[in-house]
């Protein structure tokens, strides 16, 4: 088997050192009328270089742009569709990060791609493949507000928010990404309708052509959801083993037939792991993996992170994940 040693999304903006604060420091003279967009353009471009950089350091196979251009993983989607609106702050899942809110006020329409030129600035500068990431449509649907009267069925927004992210991901396909992730977190919730999340998973693989699609879920226990997240038609299924204690030892009882984004390393504490601990994992699901690749990777995003933390992270996951390289 193939592990493939990889991230999972985004990586911190800022660091201790003046050049890691570029972002930053452009953003506040932006808002004192003292730099422009394209300032903001150039700064973003400077740290999505330095975050691909730092992937690659680590020793990752397969790296992200570390969503760097994101506010959120809410907004930064749904604010460059046509029909909505960005409201207030909501707390995003039980962390310290929160996102801005969208509001349906018409019908959701996709006027230009959403990230494909992120996308392709990303791989010009980048000696590593690159996996773009993007929020699957039930997440979207389930946090946006409603103003369009249309949208009041949960329904409805799933299948118009999918309708745009398959237009999205066969452009992204067409542009040569080999694995394209949708990131599924709000299908944990309590009152997640699982029909609905399916159907719009079902849209999205309709477009993928040659590329291979991934589905994360994070931010809560998947156990229960298991086996119907193996029926889906997606390449990957990616856990998030932090919330899902009893995870391992299910996996290997019961298999996977599909390829598994491995989420042993937690993104959201600045400890480490104890070594032992998760060659032990990797061994138990390793081989109860049907499939010819695998892949290892943070449980979340790294933002939640300092930077130099979230490097260590890395390091100390393709240290552990090398052991296991064919």
């Amino acid at each position: 088997m193939n592990l493939i040693l990889t991230h999972t999304g985004s990586y911190p903006r800022i660091g201790d050192s003046p050049e890691l604060q570029i972002l930053r420091q452009t953003l506040a003279r932006f808002d004192r009328g003292e730099a422009t967009e394209a300032d903001i353009r150039r700064a973003e471009d400077e740290m999505v270089r330095r975050a691909i950089a730092e992937q690659i350091e680590a020793g990752l196979d397969l790296v992200t742009d570390g969503q760097i251009r994101w506010y959120d993983p809410i907004s930064h989607v749904a604010g460059k569709l046509r029909g909505t609106k960005i409201n207030g702050l909501l707390r995003y899942f039980d962390t310290n990060f929160y996102f801005r809110q969208p509001v349906l006020v018409d019908r959701l329409k996709r006027e230009r791609p959403i990230l494909l030129e992120e996308y392709l600035y990303a791989c010009s500068v980048s000696a590593r493949p690159v996996k773009p990431v993007l929020t699957g449509p039930y997440t979207l649907a389930v946090f946006s507000l409603v103003e369009h009267q249309e949208y009041r069925d949960l329904g409805r927004r799933v299948e118009d928010y999918a309708a745009v992210l398959a237009e999205e991901i066969a452009d992204l396909a067409e542009a040569g990404a080999e694995l394209i992730q949708v990131d599924e977190p709000a299908i944990v919730l309590e009152d997640a309708v699982f029909d609905l999340f399916a159907a719009g998973i079902q849209k999205l693989a309709q477009t993928k052509g040659a590329a291979r699609l991934a589905l994360y879920v994070s931010f809560g226990d998947v156990t229960p959801l298991y086996a119907r997240l193996q029926e889906l038609p997606v390449d990957v299924l990616g856990v998030d083993f932090t919330y899902s204690p009893r995870l391992v030892e299910r996996i290997a009882v019961e298999g996977s037939a599909k390829a598994l984004g491995l989420g042993l390393i937690d993104g959201r504490n600045t400890k480490l792991e104890p070594e032992a601990e998760i060659v032990a994992a990797l061994e138990r699901l390793l081989p109860a993996i049907r499939s010819d690749v695998a892949y290892l990777n943070p449980s979340t995003g790294l933002e939640f992170l300092p930077r130099d933390r979230a490097f260590q992270k890395l390091r100390h996951l393709v240290a552990i994940g090398t052991r296991f390289k064919s």
